[in-house]
């Protein structure tokens, strides 16, 4: 029993190690069936024949770890690589310059791309600026930079406040101050800031000098005293005096005199106030031409403040419209017009469609035809062209029939230009008489 024990003992031990050290599945085989074997009969088994099993075991799970350990890394052993080849001084200089170069390079590409951004920066400020500048030059743009400017002494008389509240309620800036005018009415615009020394605003021309007829009289015995003394503008009226200072000092003032009165027989005309100052017709007429020919002053009648009020407002609209106008009415070449006309042509900037520019001008001319231009044109592309042709001839007769002899087709048929168009044209770009008929 004692030897039987120790079989199964050293059996079990046997298996344990061979399962902790055999991998492959065909020993696990092998070892199970033997295992079966040594339980089935016992003590017939030598144990020396276990040893060596054991020992070859052993052997096997030797030579399957020495298998599976990785091959030796190639820098560690092996044939060593051979030496990098050293640069020569050449070389180095040669690669360094190449370095400089490219980035020399790139400096400048980035330069050129800073400085394409910033004109095209440049470019967007100055569009929009333009930009702004139109609509500011609006009208309903415009009326918000506009101040009427009233003489604190017409705030005295009757019915005034109507045009404070009329001004009040279309929500336009206006102020009260005194002006180098008594009783006037003047208008400023506010302009944009450019810079410190930009002016904030400018006076407009247009000045309403608003007065009773009596003092209207007044002015007009003035007038006629300073004509009949020659022109001598001492001792004038109360109100003459001022203006004629004002009209000295700034030539470009133009003065509307408002005359107001509730008196429906001096409303009208100015000749109505004759029997009031014992003036004949013609002495009225005489101080209205020279006040309107002389000192560009105009005159209106007017019934009350009411009226006053609604002529102020209709300035007020044309002012705050003339910018615009002015900007849109410029006078331009009609040959060079922008937009699409008749008689126009445009000119692009690289000078194409200059020729249809002359064609065009040629054609100004009485009776001359597209045909007859386009032969012209084609003979000659510029006018300095033909003058020059013009001064390499010797003698008037020949210069006048240059072009005589130039064929025109039209309609499929020929003909000469002849002698007398040849002639116009001669006259037209030699001539030295502005006043000259051609024809």
């Amino acid at each position: 029993m004692s030897v039987l024990r120790r079989a199964k003992t050293w059996e079990i031990s046997e298996s344990e190690e061979e399962t902790d050290t055999d991998t492959k599945s065909d020993l696990n085989h092998d070892e199970s069936s033997e295992r079966a074997t040594t339980v089935s009969t016992g003590l017939k088994k030598d144990p020396s024949s276990q040893h060596k099993r054991k020992t070859s075991s052993a052997t096997r799970s030797e030579s399957s770890h020495t298998s599976a350990l990785p091959p030796p890394r190639p820098g560690r052993s092996g044939t060593p690589s051979p030496a990098r080849k050293r640069r020569t001084k050449e070389e180095i200089e040669a690669d360094r310059e190449k370095a400089r170069e490219r980035k020399e390079e790139r400096e400048r590409q980035r330069a050129a791309r800073a400085q394409e951004k910033e004109e095209r920066r440049q470019e967007q400020q100055r569009r929009r600026e333009a930009a702004e500048n139109l609509k500011s030059l609006r009208p309903e743009n415009c009326l918000k930079c506009l101040t009427v400017c009233i003489d604190p002494a017409l705030l005295q008389q009757d019915g005034s406040d109507i045009l404070l509240d009329t001004l009040a309620a279309f929500e336009w800036r206006f102020s009260i101050e005194s002006q180098q005018l008594p009783h006037c009415i003047t208008w400023t615009r506010d302009l944009p800031q450019q810079g410190d020394d930009g002016m904030g605003s400018v006076e407009e021309e247009q000045v309403l000098l608003v007065l009773g007829l009596t003092d209207f009289m007044e002015m007009v015995v003035s007038v006629k005293t300073m004509l009949d003394s020659e022109g001598e503008e001492t001792g004038v009226g109360s109100f003459l005096s001022p203006l004629l200072e004002c009209l000295n000092c700034d030539a470009r003032k133009v003065v509307t005199l408002l005359v107001t009165d509730s008196q429906p027989d001096y409303r009208t005309n100015a000749c109505d106030v004759q029997s009031e100052l014992g003036m004949e017709n013609l002495d009225i007429e005489e101080v209205l031409v020279y006040l309107q020919l002389c000192k560009n002053i105009s005159l209106v009648f007017l019934d009350g403040w009411q009226d006053v009020t609604n002529h102020v407002c209709a300035v007020t609209k044309a002012l705050s419209k003339r910018p615009f106008k002015l900007l849109t009415e410029r006078a331009e070449l009609p040959f060079c017009v922008d937009g699409s006309w008749a008689s126009g042509v445009r000119v692009e900037r690289d000078g194409s469609e200059l020729i249809q520019v002359w064609s065009k001008q040629i054609q100004q001319l009485n009776r001359v035809s597209p045909a007859v231009a386009s032969t012209v044109t084609a003979a000659y592309p510029s006018p300095q062209l033909l003058l020059q042709a013009y001064q390499s001839l010797g003698s008037e007769e020949e210069r006048k029939g240059l072009l005589a002899g130039l064929i025109v087709k039209s309609g499929g048929k020929e003909r000469r230009i002849g002698p007398e168009i040849s002639a116009r044209v001669y006259r037209c770009f030699t001539a030295q008489n502005p006043q000259l008929v051609l024809d």
